[in-house]
């Protein structure tokens, strides 16, 4: 009877590592490459499903100029605004709205809003110059930092209904930038003068503290609801330390590499459960990382190693809202580029891998009954039933709960 559980056990982990292998578990590395004469590039932000992804390069004149890069079309220049140089930081959800800054033709850097081929300059609040960094997941709100008629710098907030910028205050100083918004478009966060803050609509603008015994700290990422924040902040000894925010705990610091002085978070997954980032030493060597409250602080170069053939992540800026695609700079050994965008598909990140579909701590009838009733459904939101995380309910899921029935109760 042992023996014959014992075959089973093992036919049955057979059939579960093959379907899991045809799943589209796969991992990739794609170097992104500029515009034909281009010499560096650089991705800031890649739309939900990776297929859209959004930076700047620079052009054979050495001028930066934004881009859009999609897996059907390769890198487009997005133009400017009238002017010589351009970059964008921003993209929404379904990759069509960028946003990011423009010179316009007195080379005024002017916040932008590009869709459908259409660069528009979302003006300033009366200092001439102005930047847009990020855009909700449904591109209409538009975050970022303008000049003002006295000369400071002032948080604004945009929106396609009204048409024009909002100022988001700045805590009794002249000096705002907001760098990240919610998925609705309802929190922004980024840093007032040296402290990183946090604005609502209900709120207005909290500031967010530092580390303990520090004085300065920046946010750059926020998660889909708001309530996740990260960024960076000094230490005591006056290093930068990667930060993760909530209400309920507070600034936490999230540490380096092993060996390492310096790290950066930069993005963050819808549910601020991954961040991502940058490490680096003494002398500046960078390493793109991501961390998660389970592993800690991982070089992206050690756990992907086989995808590199010798090229190298530096630094990582943006994560997909479900933590599967990563984008950012490194080396590129194939074409000997210092500097060249990136995305990392790192495969489904899997919520119930082990069967757990009700995350009841059990596998068990419940477990197996939620698979049985959802067979066959398909899409992207599917949760927990899509064990496997392939978009399918199907054998492959059904077999992952058979395997490890009874684990945990």
């Amino acid at each position: 009877m042992c023996y014959t559980q014992n075959r089973f056990n093992a036919l049955l982990s057979a059939c579960v590592l093959s379907l899991i292998a045809t799943a589209g578990w796969s991992q990739s590395l794609t170097w992104l490459g500029t515009p034909p004469g281009g010499w560096s590039s650089y991705a800031s932000d890649v739309s939900a499903d990776g297929t859209v992804v959004v930076g700047g390069y620079y052009n054979a004149a050495g001028q930066p100029r934004a881009f859009r890069w999609t897996a059907s079309g390769g890198m487009r220049d997005l133009g400017t605004l009238g002017g010589g140089s351009s970059w964008a930081y921003g993209v929404s959800a379904d990759g069509s709205v960028v946003v990011g800054s423009a010179h316009n033709a007195a080379e005024r850097h002017r916040a932008f809003r590009w869709q459908n081929g259409v660069m528009q300059d979302l003006g300033g609040m009366g200092g001439g110059e102005s930047l847009a960094h990020d855009v909700s997941a449904d591109g209409s709100v538009v975050v970022g930092l303008t000049t003002t008629s006295i000369g400071g710098f002032r948080a604004f907030r945009w929106t396609a209904a009204s048409g024009r910028m909002q100022d988001l205050g700045g805590l009794g100083t002249e000096y705002s930038y907001k760098w990240s918004v919610s998925a609705d478009g309802s929190v922004v966060v980024g840093g007032v003068y040296s402290r990183a803050s946090r604005w609502t609509a209900s709120g207005g603008m909290q500031d967010l503290g530092t580390l303990p015994g520090t004085n300065w700290s920046w946010a750059f990422g926020v998660s889909a609801d708001g309530s996740v924040v990260v960024g960076v902040a000094y230490n005591t000894t006056g290093q930068w330390r990667a930060f993760r925010w909530t209400e309920s705990g507070g600034m936490q610091a999230l540490g380096t590499l092993p060996g390492i002085d310096w790290s950066v978070a930069y993005g963050v997954s819808a549910d601020g459960a991954v961040v991502v980032g940058w490490s680096s030493d003494v002398i500046w060597q960078g390493r793109a990382v991501r961390w998660t409250a389970a592993g800690g602080m991982e070089d992206l170069n050690t756990t992907y190693a086989s995808l590199l053939n010798g090229s190298h992540l530096e630094l990582a800026t943006a994560i997909s809202p479900d933590g599967r695609y990563i984008v950012g700079r490194g080396y590129n050994a194939a074409r000997a580029r210092a500097q060249e965008a990136f995305l990392l598909d790192t495969g489904p990140r899997c919520t119930a891998h082990n069967g757990d579909v009700d995350a009841n701590g059990c596998v068990d009838d419940a477990d197996l009954l939620a698979v049985l009733f959802a067979f066959g459904q398909r899409g992207s939101n599917l949760g927990r039933v899509d064990v496997n995380c392939d978009g399918v309910v199907n054998d492959a899921d059904l077999l992952i709960v058979l395997f490890n029935f009874g684990g945990g109760c």
